[in-house]
C-alpha cells in the first residue's frame, strides 16, 4: 500500500507536521529508530504570541511577564508575555493527533530512497520498502535525504544549563531573564579576546530555577566546557552557587545552514529545512506556526491529477519558503 506521506523523524518539527498531515485527511506514516513517545529533554521557551492557536497557547507550562535583558550594562524590559512550554503535554497532543489518524510508526532507519513518476520507495534498516507519494525529512540538522548547497562558516549556538536550586536565588521571584551580557564576572582579556556569551535565566517558583550560559551564535562553536566554567564563575560574582542538580543541560546546533533546494522531490521540515531563525535560534514556535499551512497546501497538491512526488514536494517548499520569507531569511543571515 502507497501512503500519502511518510515522515521521518519525530522530534517538535516532525510531529507538529505529522500531526498537521492527519488533521488534514491525508494517510501518514512515520520513520523513527526510537520510540516516537521518548521524552523531548530539551527546553524550549516561546513568546506567548507566537503560538498560532489557544489549544498551543495552553501547552505552556509556565508563563512571565517580567522579562528582561542586560546589554551595555543596562537593564531593558521587554513588553511581552513569555512561556515554557510543557514538553510532555505537547508531545502527547501532537502523537493524539497522529493516532486518531491511525498513523504507524516503522522503528527503523531510512537508508535510501529512490523516486519515480508515481511515489517514492524508501529502504528502512531491517531492508522493508515504504512506498510514499512524499517523503518529508524532518530528521534535523544533519538530514537523512535533503540536499544543501554546501556550508561555509557555520556558526553554532551553544549552552550549557542546570535545572535545579541555589545557594541564593540567580535570579528574582517571577522573572525571565532573555539575555545577560553582563561579564563583571571575566577579566579585561577575556573581555576582550574570548567570545561573548549571556546568561539566560528562568524563575520557576518554589526555590527553583533555570539558568544557563549560552553562545547566541560563533564559528567554530564554544566548548560546553568554557560555556560551564563561565555559568559557575557568574552565579559565584552574585554570591550564589548551585545547591542541587535536577538537570543538566547541553544545547548545540547550527543557526545559518543554507536553505536547502527547493526543487528537490523530498520535503525537508525543521532543522532539516534550515527553520532555526538565524538571528535567535529559535525554531519551535515556527514549526507549529508553518505546519498547518504546509499540509494543506500538500493535501491539496495531492488532490491533483497524478503529482509526482517532485511536483508535490515542490508545493511544499513553495509553503513552506515563499519568496517574502526567503528575503526575510537573507537579511537575518
Amino acid at each position: 500500500m502507497v501512503v500519502d506521506v511518510l515522515v521521518i523523524g519525530a522530534g517538535p518539527a516532525g510531529l507538529a507536521l505529522a500531526a498537521a498531515l492527519c488533521e488534514a485527511g491525508l494517510y501518514v506514516a512515520g520513520v523513527t529508530p526510537a520510540d516516537p513517545a521518548l521524552p523531548w529533554l530539551n527546553t524550549y521557551g516561546i513568546w506567548e504570541d507566537e503560538l498560532p492557536t489557544p489549544t498551543l497557547a495552553a501547552m505552556l507550562r509556565r508563563r512571565w511577564t517580567d522579562c528582561v535583558a542586560y546589554a551595555d550594562g543596562e537593564e531593558h524590559r521587554l513588553e511581552r508575555v513569555y512561556g515554557l512550554l510543557d514538553n510532555s503535554r505537547l508531545q502527547a497532543h501532537l502523537l493524539e493527533a497522529c493516532e486518531r489518524s491511525a498513523m504507524r510508526w516503522h522503528r527503523q532507519m531510512a537508508r535510501t530512497v529512490e523516486h519515480s513518476a508515481a511515489y517514492s520507495s524508501v529502504t528502512l534498516s531491517d531492508g522493508s520498502v515504504v512506498q510514499t507519494r512524499l517523503v518529508v525529512d524532518a530528521s534535523g540538522h544533519t538530514p537523512v535525504f535533503v540536499q544543501r548547497p554546501p556550508a561555509v562558516g557555520i556558526a553554532y549556538q551553544a549552552a550549557y544549563g542546570v535545572v535545579g536550586t541555589f545557594t541564593q536565588p540567580p535570579v528574582r521571584d517571577g522573572r525571565l531573564v532573555l539575555m545577560d551580557y553582563r561579564s563583571d564576572h571575566l577579566t579585561e582579556t577575556e573581555r576582550r579576546s574570548e567570545p561573548p556569551t549571556f546568561l539566560y535565566a528562568m524563575d520557576f517558583g518554589n526555590g527553583r530555577c533555570f539558568v544557563e550560559e549560552t553562545s547566541l551564535a560563533h564559528a567554530p562553536a564554544v566548548p560546553f566546557d568554557l560555556l560551564k566554567a563561565r555559568l559557575h564563575r557568574r552565579l559565584a560574582y552574585h554570591g550564589c552557587a548551585v545547591a542541587e542538580i535536577e538537570h543538566e543541560e547541553y544545547c548545540l546546533f547550527p543557526m545559518n545552514m543554507p536553505v536547502p533546494y527547493l526543487d528537490q522531490p523530498v520535503l525537508g521540515y525543521g532543522g532539516a529545512a534550515s527553520m532555526v531563525h538565524p538571528a535567535s535560534g529559535y525554531q519551535v514556535g515556527a514549526a507549529l506556526r508553518n505546519a498547518p499551512t504546509v499540509a494543506q497546501a500538500i493535501a491539496e497538491a495531492l488532490a491533483t491529477s497524478d503529482p509526482s512526488p517532485a511536483q508535490i514536494a515542490r508545493v511544499g517548499w513553495n509553503a513552506l519558503w515563499p519568496a517574502e520569507r526567503l528575503r526575510k531569511h537573507r537579511l537575518y543571515l
